[in-house]
């Protein structure tokens, strides 16, 4: 892909092709009482290919703090996010075989 733009509009017919063969995981981080959680909102019509629901997660996982700084966002999100609330940093289009389509995430800021 040469054209950085990420709206709809943008999109060539080769990134809507290769869009819809992956999956797309919406990931984000739940605050609790005493905890922060690592989610993945898995599509509700998921590629069958996808056979170990734990593999898939962590690479997910991977993903995403391979394109954010762990340690930073998870800072901020302890200091300014609510128990109960959780922080969407964005989503991961992936393929069964491991792939990655697309990434797009961003990482909370403090308000200050």
């Amino acid at each position: 892909m040469d054209d950085d733009s990420n709206d709809a509009a943008g999109q060539t017919d080769a990134d809507t092709a290769d869009a819809a063969d992956g999956d797309r995981f919406v990931v984000g981080v739940q605050v609790t009482d005493d905890q922060l959680r690592f989610v993945v909102h898995v599509p509700s019509e998921i590629d069958s290919g996808w056979r170990d629901p734990e593999a898939f997660q962590q690479l997910v996982a991977d993903v995403t703090w391979e394109h954010l700084d762990q340690e930073a966002t998870l800072q901020t999100i302890a200091a300014t996010g609510e128990p109960g609330e959780t922080v969407t940093l964005g989503h991961v289009t992936l393929q069964p075989d491991g792939i990655v389509l697309d990434a797009e995430l961003t990482a909370p800021t403090a308000e200050e």
